[in-house]
């Protein structure tokens, strides 16, 4: 992690910081949460820390294990499920929503985000190829104009990310994850909202594994 600007406020910003060495594994899971060490790596006082670890919580990103202080939360299969069933609810209606309000620009985009997946499936890149799934379904939610399924989508995948890198080193998985993409994708370029849909709802069903695995520390 990095010294905070004040772009943001401090809380913001270490906030900012803790989530995202959470999702990639700076912090691991089971890991405990010194407030005073993060102070001092993110050179603030204990209070933007402290409050920023109070939001991590109710997001479930962290817990309170009592006598060892605050840690990382495990991912459970419970709420791994649970995403994913709000996801098959949600992720059609954004590419309904999406379907007629794409521009030049964005479909540019979108076959370079395509094309950027396939890239890094072909290297063996997991990271980036998860990094290009995240931009691939967070441009359908701001091209669905509506800002709630964006705000409450990428909070959920903050969560996904942490053990969607396991699920994608799965042979074969990544492969026909971007063959999806590129026909839902396609059926949005034409404007044919309902396909597009149905196509999006087989790719929720589809794409949560049975079971996931989560090292802890």
């Amino acid at each position: 992690m990095e010294a905070l600007t004040q772009n943001k406020t401090l809380v913001e910003q270490a906030y900012d910081a803790l989530l995202e060495a959470i999702c990639t594994g700076d912090i691991k899971t089971g890991e405990r949460l010194n407030q005073d060490e993060l102070a001092l790596r993110l050179r603030v006082s204990r209070q933007p820390v402290n409050s920023a670890i109070a939001m991590l919580k109710s997001q479930r990103f962290v817990e309170d294990t009592g006598k060892r202080g605050v840690v990382v939360a495990p991912i459970d299969q419970k709420l791994f499920d649970s995403i994913y069933q709000f996801r098959t609810a949600v992720e059609p209606l954004a590419v309904q929503l999406a379907t007629g309000r794409l521009t030049t620009q964005s479909i540019s985009l979108g076959r370079e985000i395509i094309g950027r997946g396939k890239s890094h499936v072909q290297s063996g890149d997991h990271a980036g190829a998860l990094r290009a799934d995240m931009d691939f379904h967070g441009l359908i939610y701001r091209q669905s104009g509506n800002i709630i399924v964006g705000d409450v989508m990428n909070l959920n995948w903050r969560h996904l990310q942490r053990a969607m890198s396991k699920v994608l080193s799965v042979p074969g998985a990544t492969l026909r994850v971007w063959k999806e993409h590129d026909q839902i994708f396609t059926a949005l370029v034409r404007g044919e909202a309902d396909e597009a849909a149905q196509l999006m709802r087989l790719h929720m069903e589809t794409a949560a594994p049975r079971t996931i695995r989560v090292d802890r520390a």
